[in-house]
């Protein structure tokens, strides 16, 4: 059977794991929003700079 101290410190570490995949995992979905929103502004840009080009010929 397991003693008290070291249930607890089976459950810190099991806590303190979850909340590193956690931060991890949060870092990854923010890196992956941040990285969206520069691809869209590029397209947008892109997009822009094509349209006043159609404007300028016609």
């Amino acid at each position: 059977m397991l003693s008290n101290k070291r249930l607890a410190d089976l459950g810190y570490k099991t806590f303190s794991g979850t909340m590193i995949l956690l931060t991890l995992y949060g870092g990854y979905l923010c890196s992956l929003r941040v990285y969206r929103h520069f691809q869209r502004r590029l397209q947008l840009q892109e997009a822009a700079e094509n349209q006043t080009e159609a404007v300028i010929k016609d």
